[in-house]
């Protein structure tokens, strides 16, 4: 879908009054006086009104949504890259099912206090099927599957597989919206698939255990959900869509966690706590707010393929925050990676 900027407001036309009523006479039949019409007067300024100014602009005034689109897209990457160790701290005071409950109750929370200060009418009804996929997939379904596996997995593997997450999202957008990447975005994305997976069989002895398995689903719901937010952040604000996807959520939630904490217990410690508000505000709000709008800036497959990052950023606050021991080939996926993320930013899609 293409997003078109009109320059209203932002300065007065040429061939336009100070008040924007366009200059001339109006001939009785509803005509313009010939030279006046907004087409030429348009036209003329952009051509030779301003000399070379008009067209430096152009680029300039293009090139910096993509620039915003892509820094905001990659402020989430290091969002999510925080969530597993922050889920493995919060599994410390809360059971899986609580963490997963009270962390999404709380990010609804935050959404619908947003939404209230901000007064935020209703969604249109045709988005609502779109905003029940975004709260299935991404509220619901991605942390409770990969809070599962962790409790088996560390978050350095589990890190690693859900690296293939950018191939399964852009995957996903070819098939929702139709458009199809070129065969060098796909070659460089399976490419980084490859190293991914290879990274990750290597780490376990080839072996898939059910961990593993909760991953792979959390790969197929993450991205069904990811896909249908960035279409729906063409239609409406990017913090507005994961924020009616959490207080669709909400009740649910809310109902989950007093039963879930009724019947797993709960043992309340620092780290517990920072990593329960972290995976809430920070991960589930804040994280998914700006990937939102990084994907309706830059496109879904481009935006997805800056996720190919999140495993190595993930691996390093394993290592810092959780003291586990990096896997000596890292280093060789890193360089892999990052060289599959430069070809796929540079492909046209």
């Amino acid at each position: 879908m293409t997003i078109a900027v009109t320059a209203t407001g932002e300065s007065t036309p040429t061939g336009s009054t100070p008040t924007g009523r366009p200059s001339g006479t109006r001939t009785p039949g509803g005509s313009r006086t010939p030279g006046t019409s907004a087409g030429s007067a348009d036209s003329g300024s952009a051509s030779a009104g301003s000399g070379n100014t008009s067209t430096e602009d152009a680029p300039r005034g293009a090139a910096d949504p993509l620039r915003r689109g892509t820094l905001l897209a990659v402020l989430g990457v290091v969002c999510f890259s925080l969530t597993f160790p922050s889920t493995a701290w919060g599994l410390e005071s809360f059971g899986p099912w609580s963490l997963v409950a009270v962390r999404s109750a709380l990010a609804g929370l935050i959404a619908a206090a947003f939404l209230l200060v901000g007064r935020v009418p209703l969604p249109e009804r045709r988005h609502w099927a779109g905003l029940a996929v975004v709260a299935c997939g991404v509220v619901i379904g991605f942390p409770l599957l990969t809070t599962l596996a962790l409790q088996t997995s560390t978050t350095s593997h589990a890190a690693v597989v859900v690296g293939l997450l950018p191939l399964t999202t852009a995957a996903f957008a070819a098939l929702r919206t139709g458009r199809r990447p070129s065969r060098t975005f796909w070659s460089a994305a399976v490419a980084g698939a490859v190293v991914v997976l290879g990274f990750t069989l290597q780490q376990s002895g080839g072996a898939v255990s059910r961990g593993d398995l909760y991953l792979f689903g959390a790969l197929l719901v993450c991205a069904a959900g990811y896909t249908e937010g960035g279409r729906l952040a063409r239609q409406m604000p990017g913090w507005q869509v994961i924020g009616w996807a959490l207080v669709l959520c909400l009740p649910l939630m809310l109902a989950g966690s007093a039963v879930a904490l009724s019947l797993e217990p709960v043992h309340l410690n620092t780290h517990g706590v920072i990593g329960l508000l972290w995976v809430a505000a920070g991960s589930t709000f804040f994280g998914l707010y700006v990937w939102y709008r990084g994907m309706a800036s830059i496109g879904i497959p481009k935006a997805s393929q800056l996720q190919l990052a999140q495993p190595l950023l993930t691996l390093f606050w394993s290592v810092f925050l959780l003291g586990e021991t990096l896997p000596l080939a890292a280093p060789l996926a890193a360089v892999g990676v990052l060289v599959c993320i430069a070809v796929t930013q540079r492909a046209r899609s």
